[in-house]
């Protein structure tokens, strides 16, 4: 049964079998995020982390792109709404506000349920630090992926010089950084940003969804813990990421989830776990 998430401007929210599904919805602005979505992003995030009903979340556009990223339109008097006498002040200001739009990337990531990004046509921009923040990248043969920034004058700062590197490569990223061009599906796919690549968005949508569905059938115990574990240890030694699963399982290995997990699967049926 498909359960609607209270109201957003800017996204359209369901959930239907422990599926969330979160859109966004400014399809004639490209799903540009002015500050509305970037505040709507953080909370929804924060909201689906908490919801016992949720267990993976995917992330699409509606219309004709994914995301366009940051409207342009937020640059209009930004300094202006950091007016003080004091450059010093002022800047401090301006720093704060980065950290307040870093917030709804960091979101994503921090979620506890893993996220599936399912990308068509334009992903630049805000849109690259938004799906560098997800577990799994997904993407349609027309889509394409820019550090816009460097095209506007002005450094990437949501997360995308500081994840995408992880994930593709540091030269790869330094390319892309600096000239601003595109990189088409294909050579996502080559360059291991996406796992996989499909003809079009029903196609892409099909397969993500039945993904989804088959994280959702494990124990989510189990699923936040993996997600937990995966990124503590990316950014720490294989010592340090050793000791932290040794300590996360002497914590939580004797759960219920084991026993109907076995159960299940001695008797040949599906396994039934609580949220």
């Amino acid at each position: 049964m498909t359960i609607a998430i209270q109201a957003y401007e800017t996204y359209l929210v369901d959930v239907d079998n422990k599926i969330a599904h979160v859109r966004f919805n400014r399809p004639d602005k490209a799903n540009s995020l002015a500050q509305k979505g970037w505040d709507e992003l953080e909370a929804i995030f924060k909201e689906l982390d908490k919801r016992s009903d949720v267990r993976v979340i995917v992330l699409s556009g509606e219309g004709k792109n994914f995301c366009a990223g940051i409207d342009l339109e937020m640059f209009a008097g930004l300094s202006q709404n950091f007016a003080s006498d004091d450059e010093g002040r002022k800047r401090e200001a301006l720093r704060d506000n980065v950290h307040a739009l870093q917030a709804p990337v960091n979101a994503i990531e921090n979620c506890r349920k893993p996220v599936l990004a399912a990308i068509h046509r334009a992903c630049v921009g805000g849109g690259v630090d938004i799906i560098t923040a997800c577990d799994m990248r997904y993407c349609t043969e027309d889509a394409f992926f820019s550090i816009e920034e460097i095209n506007i004058g002005m450094v990437a700062d949501l997360g995308t010089l500081q994840r995408l590197p992880r994930l593709i490569g540091e030269g790869m990223v330094r390319e892309l950084a600096y000239t601003g061009r595109r990189m088409k599906a294909d050579e996502a796919k080559e360059h291991h940003l996406v796992n996989q690549v499909f003809t079009d968005k029903d196609e892409m949508m099909s397969a993500v969804m039945e993904i989804a569905a088959m994280i959702a059938s494990k124990s989510p115990l189990s699923v936040r813990g993996t997600k937990q574990v995966l990124n503590f240890s990316r950014d720490r030694s294989v010592a340090d990421g050793l000791e932290y699963i040794a300590t996360w399982n002497a914590a939580m290995l004797l759960s219920n989830d084991i026993t109907e997990a076995m159960t299940a699967k001695m008797v040949g049926r599906d396994a039934e776990f609580e949220d």
